[in-house]
């Protein structure tokens, strides 16, 4: 049985027509190594908000998170940022209640991050902790298993790993399951035993034989499919209308967001005109997310693997807000989540991102009455 999704044709079609340069001339394809793209006018003024004198952005060295790693390389966040006189620091994790626990702490003030550590983080802490202010890419999930499996039937008396307990594809594969008559439970119980495993690790016991399946993020699905002979048992996207789902997300901190919108506009402008390098320049992009993964893990992805992840992702500033509050549900549905009486209202404050896309005369986004926009 496939779950009902929410519609997002919309938001599918407009992603075209968000051709959004957000103040930077992108380079031809033959110009396309340039270390740092010419800036150049707005369509229309921006109106003048306070700056920070630093900002720390988090992010992960994976390519869920390619604007974020095309930006550095491409030295967008200092061509924004630094014309306000704004020094960047760069802060880089590995999985996102890392990156929650982080801004709790004050230790960065934006980051790139996936939807559930977005809304834990919101909802620990009666939503004063932080605001979705964009989006940043969609897809790149699947439910990858051994080539004998054929069916959801044959999952009884599996074992399937997921990268964490509560994390994105920890919800959707439970979610999934309860749909498909198949009981879990957060212990390791049920029809099907969930077992929560770091990616690195899932690979090396899916080669051994010892688990059945993964509910994975690129590139860990790719790389299962190409290094461990597993097969695509179910494509995430396939479950949504539209085939789009928010994978990675840009929150601020509500204190900083509240003391800085300027900076964190500035962070907006940044992934915007990542986004438009990316679809304009597509084999110049994976070799500089390749770089940047090369850089901060020491060690690069092979090819086949960056080429197959690309394939599964889009990369969009849209943050897909149904989605989002869909996963929510699917969370507390799976007994990982527990949502007040207001649920995610206000997770969102897309005022900024909207006013860039407006100066742009581009199509503005919604928040679906989850937060201001």
């Amino acid at each position: 049985m496939t779950r009902t999704r929410i519609t997002r044709r919309a938001a599918v079609a407009g992603l075209v027509s968000l051709a959004l340069a957000a103040g930077i001339a992108l380079p031809t394809a033959s110009a396309a190594a340039a270390a740092t793209p010419t800036v150049t006018r707005p369509a229309a003024p921006l109106p003048k908000l306070p700056t920070a004198p630093v900002i720390r952005i988090g992010f992960f060295a994976n390519v869920t998170h390619a604007p974020a790693l095309v930006a550095q390389q491409l030295r967008l966040f200092e061509t924004f940022l630094g014309k306000d006189g704004t020094k960047v620091e760069y802060v880089a994790f590995n999985a996102g209640p890392a990156a929650i626990e982080a801004m709790k702490g004050g230790a960065i003030d934006v980051s790139y991050i996936g939807p559930n550590p977005s809304v834990s983080g919101y909802t620990s802490t009666g939503g004063t902790l932080l605001r979705v202010v964009s989006g940043a890419t969609s897809g790149g999930a699947q439910f990858v298993v051994k080539p004998s499996i054929t069916s959801v039937a044959q999952l009884k008396g599996k074992k399937i790993a997921t990268p964490q307990l509560g994390n994105t594809q920890d919800v959707a594969l439970r979610a999934w399951l309860k749909d498909n008559g198949l009981s879990t439970s957060t212990t390791g119980g049920g029809d099907v035993t969930v077992v929560p495993t770091d990616n690195a690790t899932t690979l090396t016991l899916f080669k051994k034989g010892d688990l059945d399946g993964a509910w994975l993020p690129e590139p860990w699905a790719s790389r299962l499919v190409l290094e461990a002979g597993a097969k695509v048992l179910v494509d995430e996207k396939d479950l949504w209308t539209g085939g789009q789902f928010v994978t990675t997300n840009i929150i601020a901190s509500q204190k900083f967001l509240n003391q800085y919108a300027g900076s964190v506009r500035s962070v907006l402008q940044a992934n915007n005109s990542a986004i438009k390098y990316i679809a304009a320049n597509v084999l110049k992009s994976k070799d500089i997310v390749q770089e940047q993964i090369t850089k901060w893990t020491g060690k690069p992805l092979p090819d086949a693997v960056i080429t197959r992840s690309w394939g599964n992702l889009r990369f969009t500033w849209d943050p897909l807000p149904l989605t989002l509050a869909k996963s929510a549900d699917d969370a507390v549905s799976a007994g990982l989540l527990t949502l007040g009486t207001n649920k995610l209202s206000g997770i969102y404050d897309l005022r900024l991102l909207n006013q860039v896309l407006s100066a742009a005369k581009a199509r503005p986004v919604t928040a679906s009455g989850l937060g201001r926009q």
